[in-house]
């Protein structure tokens, strides 16, 4: 009986390798079909907009995009490069967006006097406008241009 598990696991792993190696081409990859031994072109890294004008949001409850580079920001559990310019206390003499009350309450409801600790690191949520096409056709239509469209509509239900 022992013998013949031995040549049955023996036989098992030397036709695994055949079973676990997909054709050429046939599993997707991060390389696009380009095979190992070739270098593939490197995908072009878009350019980072900073001309703080606001964009429009892609989808309902949308973070808002940063118009501007963070290249240097420095955002951990001491520092927040962010806050310099977004804290309540200080969006007066910045003239930049203030940070929305919603960072201001834990997960329990509790309002806070300083941001949430779940809200503090701004770049999970947050992310930069690059100049770029869309990776996929978007039809979504804010509802401001919504009721906006409505309001200038001269047909009547």
């Amino acid at each position: 009986m022992k013998n013949f598990f031995l040549v049955y696991l023996l036989l098992l792993f030397s036709l695994l390798p055949f079973s676990i190696i997909p054709a050429e081409n046939e599993l997707a990859t991060l390389r696009d079909k380009t095979k190992l031994s070739d270098q593939k072109t490197p995908n072009f890294i878009p350019k980072v907009t900073n001309n703080n004008i606001k964009k429009t949001r892609s989808f309902p409850m949308q973070p808002p995009v940063i118009p501007h580079s963070i290249r240097s920001y420095e955002i951990n559990r001491n520092n927040n490069k962010c806050l310099t310019c977004h804290a309540r206390l200080r969006t007066e003499e910045s003239q930049a967006p203030m940070i929305s009350f919603t960072h201001f309450v834990d997960r329990d409801g509790n309002v806070l006097d300083g941001i949430s600790p779940r809200r503090y690191f701004c770049n999970q949520c947050h992310v930069i406008q690059v100049d770029t096409k869309p990776l996929v056709k978007n039809d979504f239509i804010d509802m401001r241009s919504v009721v906006k469209r409505s309001s200038t509509s001269t047909e009547y239900n």
